[in-house]
């Protein structure tokens, strides 16, 4: 008995209805990265390991899929690595090259590699699939796509405040009301970490404080604890979990706490101005609103860092992020690069557009028109009648069998068909064709000679 088929955990087939609404999120996103001037690249979706690994801390290495070597792999170890059993050991001696885990590290590769044919400052966007090894649940697979939007080449902070722009021109064309984005400056983090006298576990401290949403106060200061963080510091850092109010009052609460920290009144500073220009400038639908704990837990943030979240009434991790590094092209030899960027998380904004019901009907209709098929003769008409409408951009089709009526018809009604043609043999006689409207149930009549007519009516 043949196996049953089946396909990797955190992976998903996607039927004709999905990726219709999969290209409607698409095609609403790339319009404006056009409008707002990105241009788009495509890198390839595996790397050399040394690309990636080491660029998004512990965590995110352990996430990476490998990819295993060609031929014999196995046979090229040394007894000694092989005898150990110590994957890291043994890891770079079988594998060279590595899914891409996002799609950040491989354009700051590009940018390296083709940096004398680039117009910096280069803003460029990138969809395409990247791969995690991570624990599937709702809103998080292994394989998904980014929706990527960066600038590289300039270190104003208008570009922070253009992508804000962006992220709410997008949930606004999409209809998705509510919308949240997070702000928070990793300098203000480095701040704190200074005040509180953590400095030296400044990555342990952002690592286990990005988790305060899943885990709560308690986990994360349980694994601060376990991360040798000291409890006197984190006593200190304890009232900025909680801590409310206002933008503007917290902003004067972190500039009284941030005080003698010349890196985290920095952070302030930008974080104000960022604020003051998007109080100017005006957002459509989302809002803006400054979250201390938000730490994002890539190594390479250096500045401004976003997180959006979905509508208060949709349970959902957040749909889009990003934040500023200043010197990412550095790990490969391009010093001085400072970059900015977001990522809308299209999987994710997929399902919170399905449970608020806001895909458009429209996307439905995958076909216009469907010929009836009477016979040879009367099916070559069809076809002829088809090729007509398709030059129009109208969406025909020829059932490709002289099938029993209720057939075809039912297939109509399957594919939510609007109108359905029959050219039978009065018709051939006529050199006329007949149209049923599927939803009232009426027919007219057009002359074949003269489709226009019945163009002009749809």
């Amino acid at each position: 008995m043949a196996q049953k088929p089946s396909i990797p955990k955190g992976t998903r087939d996607f039927s004709p209805a999905e990726i219709t609404k999969r290209d409607y999120i698409f095609n609403v996103v790339k319009k404006h990265f056009k409008v707002f001037g990105f241009q788009p690249i495509e890198t390839p979706s595996f790397e050399n390991s040394e690309t990636l690994l080491g660029k998004y801390g512990d965590e995110g290495d352990r996430l990476i899929f490998k990819i295993l070597n060609s031929g014999d792999f196995i046979g090229k170890v040394d007894d000694v690595t092989y005898n150990s059993k110590d994957s890291k050991s043994l890891t770079p001696k079988i594998s060279e090259k590595a899914l891409r885990y996002d799609l950040t590290v491989p354009f700051a590769r590009y940018v390296v590699m083709h940096q004398n044919e680039i117009d910096f400052p280069f803003k460029r966007y990138q969809i395409q699939p990247v791969w995690r090894a991570d624990r599937p649940q709702k809103g998080r697979f292994r394989e998904f796509y980014q929706c990527d939007a960066d600038v590289v080449g300039a270190n104003s902070l208008l570009q922070e405040v253009e992508l804000i722009q962006l992220y709410d021109a997008v949930f606004a064309d999409l209809k998705l009301e509510g919308v949240t984005i997070k702000l928070n400056n990793r300098k203000i983090l480095a701040g704190i970490a200074e005040v509180i006298g953590a400095q030296n576990n400044l990555v342990h401290f952002t690592v286990a404080l990005d988790k305060l949403d899943k885990v709560g106060v308690e986990g994360v200061k349980k694994e601060m604890l376990a991360k040798g963080i000291s409890e006197q510091a984190i006593a200190k850092a304890e009232p900025l979990f909680t801590m409310t109010g206002s933008n503007s009052e917290q902003l004067e609460i972190l500039k009284g706490l941030l005080s003698n920290s010349e890196q985290g009144s920095k952070g302030v500073e930008e974080l104000e101005y960022i604020m003051d220009s998007i109080s100017d400038l005006g957002l459509q639908t989302a809002k803006l609103s400054i979250d201390v704990t938000l730490a994002r837990g890539l190594n390479y943030y250096t500045g401004a860092i976003f997180e959006v979240s979905a509508p208060g009434t949709v349970k959902m991790g957040s749909i889009g992020g990003g934040g500023r590094y200043d010197d990412l092209t550095g790990i490969f030899g391009l010093k001085d690069v400072s970059g900015v960027g977001i990522s809308f998380g299209l999987d994710r904004i997929y399902l919170v557009l399905e449970e608020l019901g806001l895909f458009p009907k429209t996307l439905d209709k995958s076909l216009d028109v469907l010929c009836i098929n009477f016979g040879d003769r009367e099916s070559m008409a069809a076809l002829k009648l088809a090729g007509e409408l398709r030059k129009e951009h109208i969406k025909a089709d020829v059932y490709p069998t002289a099938a029993k009526m209720q057939k075809q018809m039912k297939y109509a009604n399957n594919r939510k068909v609007p109108y359905v043609i029959l050219i039978g043999d009065k018709e051939l006689e006529t050199n006329s064709f007949v149209v049923k409207h599927m939803n009232s149930g009426e027919q007219q009549t057009y002359s074949l000679n003269n489709p226009e007519d019945f163009i002009h009516s749809m």
